[in-house]
């Protein structure tokens, strides 16, 4: 069997193996080996760029319902630009016919075609094309009203239930269009082509060498949800924003890299939201703070794992309560699990609310061992057993009970008064959204009043060797981490400012520490001190 310190010890290497190994992958996409022939002017075996020669190149977009084109009847032409400049940056909005057969729930399919000026691209033997939908499915967000008043949303929510569930899927319209172009003339080796821009090429023989086609590509990470439109049946005509840029040959490798794992994401289960989430931290990232927030990320993995195990190591050979406030656990466990519950019903990204579930789960554990709980089963009936407090945890429960009564004078006329303030002023989906809501914003406003009954016990008995400080460290380090992500992942904003809150909190307990040292006499957090330690060894 492993030891602690070596099992950490082991995940500590396999996370160093892993990075190592994350930064290696990132290197052979952002770098491409050219060609070697090409430096001694040489054509053998090299694939050589066709935007070398310079044409004159017109881009045209145009739409059908079909996902396939063979003649020139089945689409409509929305944007032809004739002198195609693919170094110049352009955005243009045009208003798109919306067929019938899309109005009722249908498809539209957006071809680009980048070919010869003059030519039409069907007649254009050097021609290159994308195609990208326009439209998606998605259910639509239930629309908020008072609860009090209900307004008139409520008979518009009924109409619209009658013709259209809520729960099912209906089409949606994408509204922006990015577009790139590879503008480097960079020679490829033709018997080591990356498999990522491979699939994105295409080639031509002209004379002795072989030349690629400009390789165009449609930036799918760029179409977010805030920017979906719903699809209505009396809706004619919608507008569509293309936009376009060069790119450059490695950024365009890891763009493509990202963009399948986005895919792989909504393969797994992952719903657009979800994806959604992943996409607004690339887009709306500079890349090099995203190759920052990929360590940070890292690191709070790891540092997620760490404290976890150590919670749950602590607790597992806890066996007394001395010096622990069972009503900071008990609080800790109502308040972990409101959030939770939060951050499932406003459809938070999967980011946030896997590890807040696998929380959830473990503070309901630590109340069990809290409360010296054991559950029997009686047939199918389940009977509940709580131990006895010895006499110094009953000196604990009363500094804990004294912290509670103060607080209660302050928290509950806070929380009652948000709570009525909401359901007047602010609009919810239903009943249950506003109870979750209020629970939520009590905890995140005034939640932290709860940790005090800790520090309260804390300073009653001057010390701080009951508490699981290895854990604490990790969820330190994690909570430091959380202030960076607060600016980068979507998430309420109450969510957001709850990672602020908790530095405050942390920061006492560390001037707690440094206030009491440590007594070797003094019990630690398993029930036992260092002077019992030493007899037993001795004996």
């Amino acid at each position: 069997m492993l030891s602690r310190s070596s099992f950490t010890s082991l995940v500590v290497g396999v996370f160093a193996v892993y990075v190592a190994h994350t930064c290696w992958v990132m290197y052979g996409i952002v770098y491409t080996r050219p060609c070697p022939a090409a430096a001694d002017g040489a054509a053998g075996g090299c694939v050589w760029p066709y935007l070398a020669r310079r044409p004159k190149l017109q881009l045209s977009v145009y739409t059908t319902t079909r996902s396939s084109i063979g003649a020139e009847s089945n689409i409509d032409l929305v944007l032809n630009v004739e002198d195609f400049d693919i170094e110049s940056k352009f955005e243009r909005t045009v208003n798109v016919s919306v067929p019938k057969k899309t109005r009722n729930n249908g498809t539209l399919y957006a071809f680009v075609f980048l070919h010869h000026a003059g030519v039409l691209p069907w007649h254009d033997g050097k021609q290159v094309h994308v195609v990208s939908p326009l439209t998606t499915y998605m259910v639509p967000k239930p629309e908020e009203i008072n609860l009090l008043t209900g307004e008139s949303a409520t008979q518009q929510i009924e109409a619209e239930k009658q013709t259209n569930a809520l729960d099912e899927p209906v089409s949606h319209w994408r509204s922006r269009l990015t577009l790139n172009v590879m503008v480097e003339d960079f020679v490829f080796d033709g018997s080591s082509l990356p498999a990522d821009v491979h699939r994105y090429m295409k080639m031509v023989q002209l004379g002795k060498t072989v030349h690629y086609l400009p390789i165009l590509f449609i930036d799918q990470l760029s179409n977010r949800v805030k920017d979906l439109m719903v699809i209505n049946r009396s809706t004619t005509e919608l507008p569509l924003t293309v936009s376009y840029d060069k790119i450059s040959l490695g950024k365009l490798r890891f763009w493509i890299h990202m963009q399948d794992a986005v895919y792989s994401l909504q393969q797994f289960g992952f719903s657009e939201k979800d994806a959604d989430e992943v996409k607004g931290i690339f887009v709306d990232t500079n890349l090099y703070f995203l190759a920052l927030t990929f360590f940070v990320a890292a690191f709070h993995l790891l540092f997620d794992f760490l404290a976890f195990k150590n919670d749950i190591s602590f607790w597992k050979k806890k066996r007394s309560m001395i010096g622990m406030s069972t009503k900071a656990v008990l609080w800790r466990c109502f308040s972990t699990v409101v959030i939770f519950l939060f951050l499932l019903d406003e459809q938070t990204s999967l980011l946030v609310l896997i590890p807040a579930g696998i929380g959830a789960v473990i503070e309901l554990w630590k109340v069990k061992k809290a409360l010296k709980m054991t559950i029997r089963w009686q047939g199918l009936r389940p009977k509940f057993q709580f131990g006895a407090y010895n006499d110094s945890e009953k000196k604990t429960e009363e500094y804990d009970a004294q912290a509670m009564k103060y607080l209660s004078y302050l928290l509950y006329p806070l929380c009652i008064g948000g709570a009525g303030y909401s359901l007047l002023n602010v609009k919810y989906k239903s009943w249950y959204s506003w109870l979750i809501n209020s629970f939520v914003n009590g905890v995140y406003a005034f939640g932290f009043l709860f940790m005090l009954p800790q520090l309260f016990v804390n300073y009653k008995m001057k010390s701080v060797a009951h508490l699981p400080w290895k854990a604490f460290t990790y969820k330190a380090f994690n909570t430091f981490i959380d202030d960076i992500f607060a600016f980068i992942i979507t998430m309420p904003t109450s969510h957001r400012l709850a990672c602020f809150r908790d530095d405050v909190v942390f920061l006492v307990y560390l001037y707690q520490r440094w206030l009491y040292p440590v007594d070797k006499s003094r019990v630690n957090e398993y029930g036992e001190s260092y002077e019992e330690k030493s007899k037993k060894k001795s004996s």
